[in-house]
């Protein structure tokens, strides 16, 4: 099992790029970083857990991020944790995947999701009544203008005939997919376009992780977002075939952040025996 951290890279904490060279040095595997472009003033969508952090509004964009996080590392995976694919462009957003997947030399692991905010979406154009729909669409465009060098695709909410564009991504056939939230269709999600699932830790994760190897016909990976530094759970995860756990590092200076991460250090050193 893999370890790594999640961060919101906001204006007003430590820059990304310094924060992914310090996780690399303490030997974290992965640094994801979340995404929104903006929050709605009206806040009529509820936040689903609890009051709204400050840090939503305040983030940086997730690509300018990700690209700093790489051009700062050497061996660190860096990912997005997740990306809002409902409220973006297909064809901007391959180039920005295939873009820092080849400036990183291959490491880029791509996260996305539905969203929360039907506020957001819609601020963007997207219904959120039809959101899982455009998302697989989004989705398998991309995955078109990544592997093929004249790419078309005809869908409901995507269409484009016989289009060039460069660079594609180191990794092939592209980035790993890893299909974010925990919603009643979201394995069915994982299922059709997805290479993992990658929800928030809870406890519900156990019994839908073993519920989606059960559905799948070919090997998709599990791993959490949001796991406690607690070795008896990390513990479980192992056991329950998690590859990858990540954990929520504050969007504060760099004390803060290392006290964070020392209790994390300390519970994957115990889970180890070490």
């Amino acid at each position: 099992m893999e370890f790594g951290v999640a961060y919101f890279a906001t204006h007003d904490a430590m820059d990304p790029g310094s924060l992914a060279r310090l996780v690399e040095e303490r030997g974290q595997e992965s640094l994801f970083f979340s995404e929104h472009s903006h929050i709605p003033a009206s806040r009529e969508t509820p936040f689903p857990f609890g009051p709204l952090p400050r840090k939503y509004p305040h983030i940086y964009d997730l690509f300018v991020t990700l690209t700093a996080a790489a051009a700062a590392t050497s061996r660190l995976r860096v990912g997005s944790g997740v990306c809002l694919v409902i409220q973006r462009d297909p064809i901007h957003t391959a180039k920005e995947v295939a873009s820092v997947d080849r400036l990183s030399g291959g490491r880029l692991e791509f996260g996305v999701g539905l969203g929360w905010n039907r506020e957001e979406m819609a601020n963007h154009g997207t219904d959120p009544r039809k959101r899982a729909a455009i998302m697989r669409e989004r989705i398998e465009a991309m995955k078109v203008i990544w592997t093929q060098d004249e790419a078309s695709y005809a869908g409901e909410h995507v269409n484009f005939d016989r289009i060039w564009s460069w660079p594609k991504p180191a990794q092939r056939p592209h980035p790993p997919i890893l299909v974010g939230g925990e919603g009643p269709g979201v394995l069915d999600r994982v299922l059709a376009f997805g290479d993992a699932w990658m929800p928030n830790y809870s406890e519900d994760v156990f019994d839908r992780a073993a519920e989606l190897q059960s559905r799948a016909d070919r090997p998709i990976d599990f791993m959490v977002i949001g796991a406690p530094a607690d070795p008896k759970v990390l513990e479980r995860l192992e056991r329950a075939g998690c590859r990858r756990v990540l954990h929520w590092l504050p969007s504060n200076g760099r004390g803060p952040i290392e006290r964070v991460l020392d209790g994390w250090e300390n519970a994957m050193a115990e889970l180890q025996g070490v």
